[in-house]
């Protein structure tokens, strides 16, 4: 269905898993009685979205909230309906996984209208299931369906950074320390912004089935109980990965200082040994009359075990000290 209007898809639910596809006009004519309603909105703008303002019965205060640019996972009971905001992973090619979108939701006992600006993937596999005939029958189980959708994609990200943190840990005994560092920093990067959205989502998941809705079973509620306790179950993942990554990158900080340290200190010993034997050359390299040794073939051999000599007095010095 083209989205130019600003809908995506509607349809008109049976009841059985099935549903019959609507266009803007059969929307605009749907009344309360000709079967649950899903309209699915681009909330960027579009005849569709007139509709949703002007059209449709929902409270203005209701549609301002829906069309929020920049939302945070939130739910609120309103006149018998329920207002839901959640964010699921970014799996559209090209894009962070981390860079989680927005879903907007009213659900009522007759009516489902979802609103997104880029493709939200659990959306499309209920779209793919009313087609199919095996979609939800209704509001509560749409909104069991979509939550636990969402879910699950998370939760195969969310492995996939475990993963990365573990590899990354065996691979600091091998790799030199600078080359794990860009890594750690981008899964700090990712683990922080996933729980951004996850742990306000989290609180949301724990209140949907304590809600007042009558569109809501029991048998829903308690699958819904069980999603809120997966999510959080990854809002804690991402805190483990969080301070397993903070922990790495302390210690690569650590065995970066401790090689530089060490090079330092080679240094420091080499330039203390070359220093005064820098200093005698010098001295007796200067262009006047009077530097001993001119006249004598054996000068420079002499000068050269001296020089020996003194660097062997420093190195015997340095290890009695413990410098070395």
């Amino acid at each position: 269905m083209s989205e130019k209007n600003g809908l995506v898809f509607a349809f008109s639910l049976n009841g059985n898993g099935g549903g019959k596809p609507l266009t803007l006009e059969n929307v605009k004519a749907w009344r309360p009685g000709d079967g649950t309603l899903w309209v699915h909105l681009d909330y960027t703008g579009g005849d569709a979205m007139h509709w949703l303002r002007h059209e449709s019965g929902i409270d203005p205060v209701i549609v301002d909230a829906l069309e929020t640019v920049e939302t945070r996972p939130r739910s609120l009971m309103h006149q018998g309906g329920m207002l839901v905001i959640l964010r699921g992973v970014n799996l559209n090619p090209g894009a962070s996984p981390e860079d989680m979108i927005s879903i907007r939701l009213w659900i009522d006992a007759d009516r489902i209208v979802t609103l997104r600006h880029r493709r939200v993937m659990a959306i499309d596999d209920l779209r793919q299931a009313v087609v199919a005939g095996s979609g939800p029958a209704g509001p509560g189980a749409f909104l069991e369906r979509l939550c636990d959708g969402l879910v699950v994609r998370m939760g195969a990200i969310i492995a996939d950074v475990d993963d990365s943190v573990d590899a990354v840990e065996d691979e600091m005994l091998t790799m030199r320390s600078f080359e794990l560092r860009q890594r750690v920093v981008a899964i700090r990067r990712i683990a922080i912004a996933m729980r951004r959205y996850l742990a306000p989502q989290r609180d949301v998941m724990a209140r949907l089935p304590n809600e007042v809705a009558e569109w809501l079973d029991e048998t829903q509620r308690r699958r819904l109980r069980e999603i809120a306790d997966r999510t959080t179950r990854y809002v804690e993942d991402l805190d483990a990965v969080r301070d397993r990554a903070t922990v790495t990158q302390e210690e690569l900080s650590h065995r970066l200082s401790e090689q530089m340290n060490t090079t330092m200190y080679v240094l420091s010993i080499v330039a203390g040994v070359f220093l005064p034997l820098g200093f005698l050359t010098g001295l007796l390299g200067i262009n006047v009359g009077g530097i001993p040794g001119t006249d004598s073939k054996f000068a420079f051999t002499i000068f050269c075990i001296v020089l020996l000599g003194i660097a062997g007095v420093q190195v015997w010095f340095f290890k009695r000290k413990k410098w070395m």
